[in-house]
């Protein structure tokens, strides 16, 4: 049998099915994959060689350069794919389940933060320890998309 992932973007505007092999995860610190995040590297799940369909919703491309396309949700900027000749990788963190995609190599490395290494090390807190210096977190409600699909988002009753 083979497994189903889905995922989306951040606000449920897109959402995306896969079925088929998901096995080449990765993460790239070239300085174009680390501006289309905004992070210090991008992961990356290739969805070659699978059945991929988008579910709900059209990505925004942006052409970050002559052959790769970046795919986003032009809703809450959500990044979503990167696209080149060879295929589509899909955010790993756009997944429903981003820990199914542990990465298995390491691209554009001329381009990594020495830091990034070393991050494990820095001291580490759950959100809810911080009360006392941000108490608006104890106030949260989360129009986040839920980690798995839904018949329609926002649903009716759930979001001002």
């Amino acid at each position: 049998m083979t497994k189903i992932q889905t995922g989306g973007c951040q606000c449920g505007a897109i959402r995306f099915r896969v079925s088929g092999p998901l096995k080449d995860a990765s993460i790239c610190h070239c300085r174009m994959c680390q501006k289309a995040f905004g992070a210090y590297y991008a992961p990356l799940v290739s969805v070659r060689q699978t059945d991929f369909q988008w579910t709900r919703g059209a990505r925004k491309i942006f052409r970050s350069s002559n052959v790769v396309s970046r795919g986003f949700c032009g809703d809450c900027g959500t990044p979503l794919t990167y696209e080149a000749p060879d295929g589509m990788a899909i955010a790993a963190g756009a997944f429903d389940d981003p820990a199914a995609f542990a990465p298995t190599m390491q691209f554009g490395t001329e381009g990594k933060i020495a830091f990034v290494d070393h991050l494990h090390e820095l001291p580490g807190h759950p959100t809810e320890e911080d009360l006392e210096q941000a108490p608006f977190l104890s106030d949260i409600v989360s129009h986040q998309h839920p980690d798995h699909d839904t018949a329609e988002w926002p649903e009716k009753g759930t979001q001002p």
